[in-house]
């Protein structure tokens, strides 16, 4: 049998690491029924809402609500504890047997339940990590980051292109160039184009009812379009979820939106939808110019490069997208993406500062 009835975690989880779920595993182990309360101030960057979701698929089992709790931070005031206390016994909204924490406040936040409080690694020795370090250097603490979180502070870097202008190669060399960096790096991922496969597919289908099939007897419908753009970003995400904090994409649903122009003679509304989901940190643009057109079974338009390549650069400035275009031979290329890449790298993640903590002489209340 558990040892309390309801057990509470609070915290801000900005963002959600390794030290809180062992926290709340640790809780979960002793209490029938556990609440984890998101507190979000409306300065801090990242919403309640993603770290809500975040906490709910990290534990299934526990109950987690978010709260917005905007009252200045005074440890030392009274009145300040009861406007916090106001907040919180809002959102929990039942009894509390046990406070889990791992903080000093918690002594003071559970004699404020009526509430028993239970220390949990108070001096962090068994996941060295806070919050504060992982907002100051998200890669130096990789590790310790759930896949969700993962996720959403991974630098996604598009490499897209018209046909046979080397976007596979390159997007290869990229994620190989950063793998050899070794460390947190060298689980960076890579992202297959799945039109390619799709088109693959579709070839295979029109052989299997005549073998003497080629590419040109394949014909698209524009409602296949949004299903490679869907299936593009889901793989996407699976990828950002396992890597490291950059990810290299052979294209995405942003550019499926072009290629439904080059094959249907327009734009699909539900594609641009699609692609306007996900964020990307950078476009790598592969210029038709110095790379001959090979013809692999599943190209037939090498006229239409240089049309592609505007259409993908207008769309790109149009929509305010980052990019940069690589031209040249294949070291050429891989040495100036390499450089944007850094650059985006070197710019770090930006997270607003909490609110901050009012610290005076006074005793605790």
């Amino acid at each position: 049998m558990k040892r309390y009835g309801h057990g509470l975690v609070l915290g801000k989880f900005y963002p959600p690491h390794a030290g809180h779920h062992h926290l709340v595993r640790t809780a979960q182990d002793q209490c029938e029924r556990l609440t984890v309360l998101v507190c979000a101030a409306s300065v801090e960057s990242v919403p309640l809402a993603d770290r809500v979701a975040w906490m709910r698929e990290e534990h299934p089992g526990a109950h987690v609500v978010g709260a917005v709790d905007d009252i200045p931070v005074d440890l030392q005031d009274p009145a300040v504890w009861e406007a916090h206390m106001a907040i919180f016994r809002g959102a929990v909204g039942r009894r509390v047997h046990a406070v889990f924490t791992s903080e000093a406040y918690g002594t003071e936040l559970a004699r404020r339940f009526g509430a028993e409080e239970v220390c949990v690694d108070p001096r962090r020795t068994m996941f060295p990590v806070s919050g504060t370090a992982v907002r100051r250097d998200p890669a130096g603490s990789w590790e310790y980051l759930g896949p969700a979180v993962r996720a959403a502070l991974t630098r996604r870097v598009v490499v897209l292109g018209a046909e046979s202008t080397g976007t596979t190669t390159l997007s290869r060399d990229l994620a190989g160039h950063y793998r050899r960096r070794g460390g947190v790096w060298a689980k960076t991922g890579w992202v297959a184009e799945y039109g390619r496969q799709y088109s693959e597919e579709k070839l295979a289908a029109a052989r299997t009812a005549d073998p003497a099939a080629s590419w040109a007897d394949v014909s698209f419908a524009s409602a296949e379009f949004p299903l490679i753009a869907r299936r593009q970003d889901e793989q996407e995400e699976r990828a950002a979820r396992l890597g490291s904090p950059v990810l290299l994409c052979d294209t995405d649903s942003f550019a499926t939106g072009i290629w439904h122009e080059r094959y249907m003679g327009g734009r699909n509304a539900e594609v641009e939808e699609i692609a306007a989901r996900t964020r990307r940190d950078l476009y790598v643009l592969t210029d038709h110019a110095d790379v001959p057109f090979e013809d692999d079974g599943l190209r037939d338009g090498p006229q239409l490069r240089p049309w592609m390549t505007r259409r993908f650069r207008e769309e790109l400035e149009r929509t305010g997208r980052r990019f940069t275009v690589v031209a040249g031979d294949r070291d050429t290329r891989l040495a100036a993406a390499v450089a944007a890449v850094d650059a985006l790298l070197a710019e770090g993640w930006h997270f607003a500062d909490p609110l901050p903590e009012n610290v005076r002489a006074e005793s605790r209340p």
